[in-house]
């Protein structure tokens, strides 16, 4: 885990990159990456502004704020790695398709987002093949 597993920690972590480049503040790779996906998204920043000093409670607005900005981490970095294998040239078609990239990206959230939670309902971890296949898939569906 890039942070640990404490949901409180990943989101101050979040919280300390965004205000890192709030501030023009020097910042390593991933917090860069954190902050740019922050940015693109003004609709997140003050929740997650305000993850920096104490514990959130469980609330559906700042778990799917959350959520989101970690899947388009999650896929950035899936893209980068071309893991699963074809996936960078799958995103860029599709990226191509949509004319967007940051669409493409929620394009892709969607299938991942389903196919981790079909992994955790079934206990078993995420099927890759089928997480490509879905990118794939949004290919030959029209551009949205």
């Amino acid at each position: 885990m890039i942070f640990g597993q404490d949901r409180d920690e990943l989101r101050r972590s979040y919280a300390a990159a965004w205000a890192k480049a709030q501030a023009n503040q020097p910042m390593n790779a991933l917090e860069q990456q954190i902050a740019t996906v922050v940015a693109e998204h003004p609709e997140y920043q003050t929740i997650v502004a305000a993850q920096g000093s104490t514990p959130a409670p469980d609330n559906t607005d700042i778990s799917n704020a959350f959520l989101h900005l970690g899947l388009h981490l999650a896929i950035r970095e899936q893209v980068a790695t071309d893991r699963p294998s074809g996936l960078r040239q799958a995103f860029a078609a599709l990226a191509r398709q949509s004319g967007d990239v940051h669409r493409a990206e929620h394009q892709c959230a969607d299938v991942l987002a389903r196919i981790m939670w079909d992994a955790q309902q079934s206990g078993v971890a995420p099927d890759e093949a089928l997480y490509l296949s879905g990118v794939k898939r949004l290919l030959t569906s029209s551009p949205r």
